[in-house]
């Protein structure tokens, strides 16, 4: 069921006036247009789509005050002379609602939410990139805009939908480096949810490992802090003996919607998959060994990307030498994302 919504004057003047820059990065150009819709006394309502601009909040929202606030991040994608089209979005609306009852904020119905994403995108269909690796990035998210001081949920927010035409957020392979002081998530806590304050907690341990020459950092599990969870962002694969490894999902692992592709895209092709929990000691060791041949990692704005290097706090590096199976499966899902192969798992929304 599609949802009414109203279309704000100035919208067809933004996007007449917007122009597609020659050189993309990730999340730097905002679309001309976004979509919003408030949520009070038990209802949504007030959907609308309007030009992209700042908006107004009041200093005392809990969003503010104490990150009442979720997202989502996914793409939708354009083939040369054909319509755009959205990849596996009923994933991203499930996981949205259980980020959002996580934090005890009411879940964005599933019609709203695809009404919004069509709304923006078709909208901005002349400006989703159609080079390789490229999209238009969407963003949802939900925050609170009641205000107060009182530690308790709130009962009105607004829904948003903004968009950016975005080249890969990163485009070579990564130096990683192994977190061994801080916890990114607690058993029990929002580890599994797309909440502001989730992310907010990693930006510590990435910008140290940035300082020392790595892109991002490797997450350790917050009992013992031996067993691997995730990077910042992105889920985690090891090719160990020719099998595919990866942490199994907990309440402190977003489950990645591009993680749960290649999982299914590697079972098709015969790549025998194993989620289990990995130690960080067994996996330096199968390093040392050769039997751990390659590292890579995914998620939705870097698609799969080789890890070139991992590195330790004592300073030890371990170079995995291979990036077999790790291009197979990028390439086999970016030809099922842009329309060059069959879409087998009917993984794509044609708008």
């Amino acid at each position: 069921m599609t949802v009414e919504f109203t279309q704000l004057p100035g919208v067809e003047d933004a996007v007449a006036g917007f122009s597609l820059p020659q050189d993309l990065a990730f999340g730097q150009v905002a679309a001309p247009v976004m979509f919003s819709a408030e949520y009070s006394d038990g209802q949504w309502h007030d959907a609308q789509l309007e030009p992209y601009g700042p908006i107004s909040i009041i200093p005392t929202a809990r969003s503010l005050q104490f990150a009442e606030s979720v997202f989502e991040g996914m793409k939708a994608y354009r083939a040369p002379g054909m319509a755009p089209h959205l990849f596996r979005p009923e994933v991203n609306c499930r996981r949205f609602a259980g980020s959002a009852e996580r934090l005890g904020m009411p879940p964005v119905p599933e019609d709203l939410f695809m009404t919004g994403l069509a709304a923006v995108t078709q909208a901005c269909a002349d400006f989703v990139p159609t080079s390789s690796g490229a999209s238009l990035y969407l963003r949802p998210v939900l925050f609170s805009t009641e205000a107060g001081f009182t530690v308790a949920n709130s009962k009105s927010f607004r829904f948003m939908i903004t968009a950016s035409p975005s080249s890969a957020y990163t485009s070579g392979p990564m130096k990683v480096l192994i977190e061994r002081k801080d916890v990114r998530a607690a058993r029990g806590g929002i580890g599994y949810a797309k909440a502001g304050a989730n992310y907010a907690a990693a930006m510590r341990a990435t910008t140290n490992a940035v300082a020392r020459g790595f892109s991002v950092a490797l997450w350790l599990d917050p009992i013992n802090n031996r067993m691997i969870e995730e990077l910042s962002g992105m889920n985690f694969f090891a090719v160990i003996d020719g099998a595919l490894h990866t942490p199994p999902i907990g309440d402190s692992i977003i489950a990645g919607v591009t993680r749960d592709s290649i999982i299914r895209l590697a079972k098709d092709a015969g790549i025998e998959v194993q989620e289990r929990a990995m130690p960080i000691d067994e996996l330096t060791a199968d390093l040392e060994s050769g039997r751990c041949r390659e590292l890579f990692a995914t998620g939705t704005a870097a698609i799969v990307v080789p890890i070139h290097m991992l590195g330790d706090a004592d300073g030890n590096k371990w170079t995995p030498p291979e990036t077999t199976i790790c291009q197979q499966l990028r390439s086999e899902l970016l030809d099922i994302q842009e329309r060059r192969a069959p879409d087998r798992f009917d993984w794509l929304k044609i708008l």
